[in-house]
């Protein structure tokens, strides 16, 4: 088709467009209000806070909330840094391990031929059916049967393979096309040797969105830590500052500590979803190309 013959695309007027830049612009100011309103509240003063929720101007500025949960304050009341060395030590933990485990039990069920594979697969599936719920006053009697609660075993190893990673790697394995792996059993490589150094590095796309996705949900994991732990000792993030915001740490609303506690806990997935969004598109791009 020659250029003359193209159909041409109506323009919209600059009306229309203007008024969907701006309802666009609303809607995104409106999606970070709360975020905005969080940082600076975080700069704010308690009486200021309790005053002036919703101004975006702290009177006075003050950086107390961000010195009492580093520590540098007399106040230590709040376990801040406690909390988030329990968390990371769990996220790194429980990231591993999914990425590990539930590679080679996708590998396992897409590649290997063994009796009752399907049967396995199908049980897999349903636990995707059942509600996590279901499951908490089970967990805590295994937990104690076994010796494990108020535990980092007990926090760490009932986390460590999950349904889901294993269903997104299988599908993704039985994607990706045999030949390779026939080349390399012809050149007397064996099972382990295969999924290690043939299948794994073709599986980058699938291994990232799963650590995005173990990292995240082990961060953000609540319930399964409270029927886990007992011991202040053993707070997260998540449960720490449940207990924080319900007033077990202290009297007053203590809007900008509590606040700069929540902000602070997100920063991690943020910036690993960032940083690794770029490898995603990257890898799903090569992934696409082989």
């Amino acid at each position: 088709m020659s250029e003359t013959s193209r159909p041409v695309l109506p323009r919209l007027p600059r009306v229309a467009r203007g008024l969907g830049y701006a309802l666009v612009g609303g809607l995104a100011l409106l999606y970070a209000l709360p975020f905005l309103l969080q940082l600076v509240t975080s700069f704010k003063t308690d009486p200021d806070a309790a005053m002036n929720p919703l101004t975006l101007m702290p009177s006075p500025p003050s950086t107390a909330a961000y010195e009492r949960l580093a520590g540098l304050s007399d106040d230590d009341s709040v376990p801040f840094l406690r909390w988030l060395g329990n968390s990371t030590l769990v996220a790194v933990l429980v990231t591993t391990g999914r990425v590990l485990f539930n590679s080679m039990a996708g590998y396992a069920l897409a590649r290997l031929r063994f009796r009752g594979r399907n049967v396995l697969f199908g049980l897999v599936l349903a636990v995707l059916a059942v509600p996590g719920v279901v499951l908490l006053i089970p967990r805590f009697l295994v937990l104690s049967s076994l010796g494990m609660f108020d535990t980092y075993a007990g926090m760490v190893v009932p986390l460590l393979v999950d349904a889901a990673g294993i269903f997104i790697m299988k599908q993704f394995f039985e994607s990706i096309p045999c030949e390779m792996e026939e080349a390399a059993r012809i050149d007397g490589a064996g099972v382990i040797r295969i999924y290690w150094s043939v299948v794994l590095p073709m599986a980058r796309p699938a291994l990232i969105t799963l650590t995005i996705l173990s990292f995240q949900g082990s961060w953000n994991e609540f319930t399964h830590f409270l029927v886990s732990t007992q011991s202040s000792q053993y707070e997260t993030l998540t449960t720490g500052l449940a207990r924080f915001v319900s007033g077990g740490l202290g009297s007053g609303t203590q809007y900008p500590l509590k606040l700069t506690a929540a902000l602070l806990s997100t920063i991690p997935v943020a910036v690993l979803f960032f940083c690794f969004q770029r490898y995603f598109i990257r890898g799903a791009n090569e992934g696409g190309v082989k």
